[in-house]
């Protein structure tokens, strides 16, 4: 089946995300002096240039991607504009910016590095093109994300308050949230009406999750409130005068005290929505649901795998990887058949640390430590290594019961904010030991952290390829991390090698769930219970994966797909180059251009493989 997938990726229709923030075309030169000093650079630099034009105007219109960014300037105070007419004209605004390139600059006078910039910018608008027909088919509060979580969770951990300037503008943000999440309320009833009705099951957590929001001091009195917490803490941090720390005191209850009217509003509203939301799952219910999978499909895989591709894909590697796990049981001396093993490793108290604060410290201390023994071997396989830290948290208590099982945040790239490895605590049934490994090599390192804090600190190339993505490479880099450490000696205890291909095994099953839900119109019962079956995970594991998947179509198709293509990518230069081949610098081909489509990847290892072989 590799082969299979290499010559399907090989011909595929490259495209991007959009990228993270919109774009503008940029204004004329502003005089003849600058005309002239531009006629003296290079066309490379000049695009380079007007790339970076393009990328301030772009955070010039998102004030969260600044502080995203660690960027505190005069718009620190805002949140910015969530309204549909924005995002048709940020659409529009690329479209211009695009036909700018096309018009402005020659492809053939660019050097490699800036043709790579051009083909990424021009896919990622052409990419935006193939979505901006379902840019209103998502659900705009769902248990995953959505501003009813997200603000909190911006102005604890990612809105810095050290100065008197950086409080005041965490005021301004906390008291006008009432403006941001009326937007959306507004556009979630428009969404409504034109059929895009999420399922009733999620509604609940929706509520819930804003409920925790708007609990505790200084809401209700009665326990702390985690936002309110944190901005008590920092104001009596800071270096101010006491007359201000009693005011800013005063002024940041008063503006957290205005969010109870909007979420309660918002709390209304999904109660009223899920009395009467159409039954069903999956996007296949959604006006021109087919249409809009298929776009995710692309989007996300950065392929032209259709659905039944990729389901077949699924089904296969699910029985590689159970004849796999059947070689761990004979070595382990298990009797039985694999659901009975399943069910043992689900069950037996020694693979759990206790569901208890200390059980939860002792998780978080041996996932810290698993990172650091990691640390040291990277070196041996690596010649780039990140620059960043690298955090291990519990996801924080007001979101944990619908965040995911595990996430990471990457650094701001002034270095303030760490890359955060965010663990979810909440039940430890849901966090087996035997996991623990491939998780924290997944989203620490080699994962996530040092494929995104490299990608951060790029140079001399364009903004937007230092902080954009595509899924495919992203998290297909970060499920090959997890198997590459069996290579390099760890996983000494099968049952941690069993966690390993349990986590490969869950990426597999979601070809399976995914399009089963999407196209093959499987209910969220029948997706649950397929994972039950099949992979050794808890049922609360299952559920709030397969939530997951309904909210967020196609994007965990990524992850194996992904994976797949740098294998056989790898394969193929061990194949090509022999003795020549160096695991090092192939990775080092990997990572240093940032994140590409797959087809791109293919291209890239292809010029190494030239060029190693030309001596």
């Amino acid at each position: 089946m590799t082969n299979t997938l290499r010559q399907r990726l090989s011909g595929a229709a490259l495209s991007a995300l959009l990228l993270a923030a919109p774009m503008m075309a940029a204004p004329a030169l502003a005089s003849t002096a600058t005309q002239d000093a531009a006629a003296e650079q290079s066309e490379s630099q000049r695009l380079n240039a007007w790339f970076e034009q393009v990328e301030q105007q772009s955070l010039d219109r998102s004030p969260l991607m600044k502080a995203y960014r660690g960027i505190i300037d005069e718009d620190y105070g805002l949140w910015g504009d969530f309204s549909n007419e924005f995002a048709e004209e940020s659409f529009q605004i690329g479209e211009g910016n695009l036909r700018y390139m096309r018009e402005n600059f020659d492809f053939d006078a660019l050097d490699p590095s800036a043709q790579l910039s051009w083909r990424l910018f021009e896919y990622g608008q052409e990419n935006a093109r193939a979505n901006n027909p379902f840019r209103r088919h998502g659900y705009v509060f769902h248990q995953m994300s959505g501003m009813h979580a997200n603000i909190p969770v911006f102005l604890t951990t990612i809105h810095r308050i050290n100065s008197l300037e950086t409080a005041e503008a965490w005021v301004s943000r906390a008291g006008s949230v009432d403006e941001v999440m009326n937007t959306l309320i507004d556009e979630a009833e428009a969404r409504f009406e034109m059929g895009i009705q999420p399922p009733r099951w999620m509604y609940d957590y929706i509520i819930e999750t804003a409920q925790n929001v708007i609990s505790g001091a200084p809401f209700d009195g009665e326990g702390d409130n985690v936002v309110w917490e944190s901005y008590e803490r920092n104001i009596n941090q800071i270096d101010i005068s006491a007359e201000d720390r009693v005011r800013l005191l005063n002024e940041g209850r008063e503006a957290l005290l205005g969010w109870t009217a909007p979420y309660e509003r918002l709390i209304g509203v999904m109660a009223a929505q899920r009395e009467s939301a159409a039954a069903g799952d999956g996007v296949w219910r959604l006006p021109d649901g087919e249409a809009f999978y298929n776009a995710r499909l692309a989007n996300f895989t950065t392929t032209d795998l259709t659905a039944q591709e990729i389901h077949d894909l699924g089904v296969e590697n699910v029985a590689r990887i159970h004849r796999e796990m059947e070689a761990i049981m004979e070595e382990v001396g298990f009797e039985g058949s694999l659901q009975d093993f399943f069910a043992f490793m689900r069950e037996d108290p020694q693979f759990y640390y206790p569901n208890t604060d200390e059980g939860r410290q002792a998780y978080l201390d041996e996932a810290t430590a698993v990172i650091e023994r990691m640390n040291e071997r990277l070196p041996e396989y690596f010649i780039t290594l990140p620059q960043h830290e690298l955090e291990v948290r519990r996801v924080e208590p007001f979101r944990e019961a619908s965040a995911g099982k595990a996430f990471y945040s990457r650094p701001a790239a002034d270095g303030s904010r760490p890359g955060i490895y965010y663990a979810n605590l909440r039940d430890m049934a849901d966090m087996p030991i035997y996991q623990m490994e491939a998780l924290a090599y997944h989203e620490g390192n080699p994962g996530h952290h040092m494929q995104l804090a490299i990608m951060t600190d790029l140079e001399d190339v364009p903004s937007f390829r230092r902080f954009g993505g595509y899924t495919a490479y992203t998290e297909g880099w970060g499920l090959y991390t997890e198997y590459l450490p069996l290579e390099m000696g760890f996983y000494e205890d099968p049952y941690s090698n069993f966690g390993r291909l349990a986590m490969e095994l869950w990426r597999a099953a979601r070809l399976v769930v995914d399009t089963g839900l999407h196209y093959k119109q499987w209910s969220r019962e029948q997706a649950i219970e397929y994972l039950v079956e099949n992979t050794p995970n808890p049922r609360g594991d299952a559920t709030n994966a397969i939530e997951r998947y309904i909210v967020m179509p196609g994007q965990a198709t990524a992850y194996m797909i992904g994976m797949l293509e740098i294998l056989a990518l790898r394969e193929r230069a061990e194949t090509a180059l022999g003795d020549d081949f160096d695991i090092r610098m192939f990775h080092e081909v990997v990572l240093r251009d940032g994140a590409v489509p797959l087809a791109v990847l293919e291209e890239l290892i292809d010029e190494w493989i030239a060029e190693v072989q030309a001596g």
